[in-house]
């Protein structure tokens, strides 16, 4: 709305307006505003949230090899989060900008679902909270929209890469000149750097471009409700999932901001994807919220995300991922909720397995994988087995939250290399 209003302004020379037309400016902007909201309005909610009594009993002490205690802690924090994203983009953002929208409709469709799962949860007192189909019903739900409004919309568009041969010899890259709709995206470790989902289904022939998009809106599904349970998953200690979220944010910022810049798109080799620039915008605000929430929610958390806050999150990754042709990345950029989900599905898998043999196994001491680190022997139910038992040694949380910031900070930094190894 800002942006409008001083576009407007900056017609009839009003001083300082026309800083709003600089991506650059509104992006800063949105990272300190974002920040102010989640770190000062938050303050004041989470004092609402304790005097109504919205909390929530992680573990207690008698089950913590630390003895931290984590009894009567507010929840639904998840909403500083989606407030500070929302406000921000709102006001700094060019509304009518269709990657824009489709972030916003991703903030506030993921952020309702997961406030039904905590409300469920919290206030009828049942720990399962929403039942798993109606999550995935809504997360496949979105990756439909999202999916389909790439495909129809006549905004999405991109510039190919062209290599050029010159007189001296060398190859330069540079953009087509014409914008065009086109199911590629970025694979990692390959020359070309393009896969065309298209490609993949040559075999159908004159077919194969509506089947190149079926199949895209297919992965897209699978990618929004993967890295979005992922996320949750990853919410499991004071900090991590904000912390590991907020990395990830960075490095999908710098993607979208030299995706949005034809000169470092041709440098780096990658397509142009006109429009994107406003992602910038956005991810701005989702780092300054995670940030200003992570003050609140480090360890000791004084308040939890929940359902509300990394539903959200993940979605939000998975849906800028997407929009930015870089949904191929996500393995490595986003390896630890990988991870995390992995450790989860081998733990039910072998539970099941010894299950049918009348048997009591583990693959870990406890799922998912930090929870892992942070789990003597002594708390597995007695007489049963597990396969991974080390360490002996359990680490407290805070010292488990740091590595796995460390480990995504040598992921992002990985994921931006592989724009140049081929």
């Amino acid at each position: 709305m800002l942006y409008y209003l001083f576009r407007w302004l900056d017609q009839y020379d009003f001083p300082g307006a026309g800083m709003f037309g600089y991506t650059s400016f509104r992006a800063l902007m949105a990272v300190i505003l974002a920040l102010l909201i989640s770190s000062i309005w938050g303050d004041r909610f989470i004092g609402m949230l304790r005097r109504k009594q919205i909390t929530e009993t992680q573990r207690d002490a008698s089950v913590d090899p630390f003895g931290v205690n984590k009894v009567g802690v507010p929840s639904m924090g998840g909403i500083i989060i989606i407030v500070a994203i929302l406000i921000p983009c709102l006001l700094l953002g060019r509304l009518g900008n269709i990657y824009m929208i489709l972030m916003l409709v991703t903030t506030v469709w993921l952020g309702a679902l997961g406030l039904a799962d905590d409300y469920i949860k919290i206030f009828k007192k049942d720990k399962e909270g929403l039942h798993g189909k109606f999550k995935i019903i809504g997360q496949v739900g979105l990756g439909l929209i999202v999916g389909l409004t790439l495909y129809l919309s006549p905004q999405v568009v991109i510039r190919e890469n062209i290599e050029v041969q010159r007189p001296d010899g060398q190859v330069e890259v540079v953009h087509a000149a014409k914008e065009i709709k086109a199911t590629q995206t970025t694979i990692p470790f390959v020359k070309s750097n393009n896969l065309d989902y298209a490609d993949v289904m040559g075999f159908l022939g004159e077919h194969a471009q509506t089947a190149g998009w079926i199949l895209f809106v297919f992965v897209t599904i699978f990618v929004v409700t993967a890295v979005s349970n992922g996320a949750n998953l990853n919410d499991g200690m004071d900090g991590m999932a904000a912390g590991n979220s907020a990395i990830i944010g960075v490095t999908l910022g710098i993607l979208a901001y030299v995706s949005s810049h034809i000169e470092y798109a041709g440098y780096l080799n990658i397509m142009y994807v006109p429009g994107s620039q406003e992602l910038v915008i956005f991810i701005c605000a989702f780092i300054g919220a995670l940030v200003g929430f992570l003050w609140y929610n480090a360890y000791p958390a004084q308040v939890f995300m929940g359902d509300t806050g990394s539903l959200t999150i993940g979605g939000i990754i998975a849906v800028y991922a997407i929009i930015i042709h870089k949904e191929l990345l996500i393995p490595i950029l986003c390896g630890m909720f990988l991870v995390e989900s992995l450790s989860v599905i081998l733990q039910r898998a072998y539970y099941k397995m010894g299950k049918r043999r009348g048997l009591k196994q583990r693959m870990f001491k406890r799922a998912p994988i930090h929870d892992h680190f942070r789990t003597s022997m002594s708390l597995v139910e007695p007489g049963c087995r597990v396969v991974v038992d080390k360490p002996e040694r359990v680490f407290h949380e805070a010292k488990i939250t740091v590595r796995f910031w460390i480990v995504t900070i040598v992921l992002a930094a990985i994921t931006i290399i592989t724009l140049k190894i081929r």
